[in-house]
Order: structure tokens, then sequence, then C-alpha cells
């Protein structure tokens, strides 16, 4: 059976891709990302700089559910639901564009993913949701998680570690409208509607 074999050069390898200063939301846009979760390093407050890439900033974190929280993590998920129903802005300072929440089995072990894509970076969103929810006096649905640390809302550091050794970086991010920000995209959106209005009255 005849094999064939890859050429061994630097051309399938991730190339460092820019974010470019005005960026062409009208072309999608893919970047593909070392296996680091970055092209070079460059030392933020609290590790590595991670990229912005077409699909904006975000993150997922994988961690084990400590035994018999299952429920309690699935109940809170109506409890976001809940206060987004009752102050649709209450997370508004995280800049978030989706949440995504995943429980699965590995073994006889239940895991809890998150996945965010967001418009501030990586540390200053775990930073923001820390005094979000000193603010309002809630928890979060990581205490549920083994190893988060208890002094939390009195010790962001500690927030931001866990995070990041708990982040899986991403090896492709694409965006069909990249570097697009929630912001914008509202004020698009609001501009149509009242584009859309001007048009009824006109009638």
């Amino acid at each position: 059976m005849a094999t064939f074999a890859m050429p061994k050069d630097d051309s399938m390898k991730p190339q460092i891709v820019a974010t470019p200063s005005k960026p062409d939301w009208t072309k999608p846009a893919a970047m593909a990302i070392p296996s680091e979760g970055y092209f070079k390093l460059e030392q933020g407050r609290y590790g590595p700089v991670f990229p912005k890439t077409p699909a904006n900033y975000g993150f997922t974190i994988i961690a084990k559910v400590k035994a018999g929280r299952e429920e309690v993590v699935r109940a809170y998920g109506k409890t976001i639901e809940n206060a987004i129903r009752d102050l649709p802005e209450a997370l508004a300072v995280l800049k978030l564009h989706y949440l995504r929440w995943v429980l699965f089995d590995i073994g006889n072990d239940k895991y809890f993913m998150y996945q965010g894509i967001f418009d501030t970076d990586f540390d200053k969103y775990t930073e923001d949701a820390v005094a979000l929810f000193t603010r309002y006096g809630i928890n979060t649905v990581f205490e549920n998680l083994e190893g988060f640390p208890e002094d939390w809302k009195t010790n962001a550091p500690a927030f931001v570690k866990f995070v990041r050794e708990h982040q899986c970086p991403s090896f492709l991010e694409y965006g069909e409208y990249p570097y697009v920000s929630a912001d914008e995209i509202k004020k698009a959106l609001q501009l149509k509607a009242r584009f859309s209005e001007m048009l009824d009255l006109m009638q």
C-alpha cells in the first residue's frame, strides 16, 4: 500500500495574523492558533496575553464538578435566565456576545464546560465578573467546581488563576463578520429598526 509523506516545512504551521487596524466585517475571516493559545509570548497581569481573533476574545473552561453538585449547576442556569429577564443589563459590563454551558461525563465523573465570547481581554473579563458578582451579592456557578478558591470574592487573582489553569485554548476561530463588537452589532440593528420605521411612515 502506497504512503504519502507530508513535506517538512512550516507552511502548515499557524502564522501570526495581526488584527487589522480597520477590520472589514464584510469578509469572513479565520485564524489558526498555536497549541499554546498565542502566537508570541506577551505577559499580561496574570499570564500570557491571548490574541483577539475574528470571533473576538473568549475562552473555554473545563473543570470537574464537585460530587453531588450537578443539579445545583443546572439550577444556576435558571438563576441566570431569571436575572437577565428581570435586569437585562445585568451582565452588560462583561461585553458578552454569547455564553454556552455544557455538562458532560468523563468516566464516572461529571464535568462542566463554560464557553464565552466577549469584547474585553481574558483577564479583564474575569476581574469584571468578580466585581459584578460581589456588587450584586451573588455567587458564581464556579463554586461547584473542584479546586475553585473559596475566597474568590476578595481574591480576584485566585479566580483568574483558576480560570487560566482550566482554560482549553482553541486552535481555530472563525468570524462571519470578523472583529465586530457586540455594541456595534446592537447599534447596527437599532439603525435598521429606525430605518424600517421611517420607511413604514413614508408609505
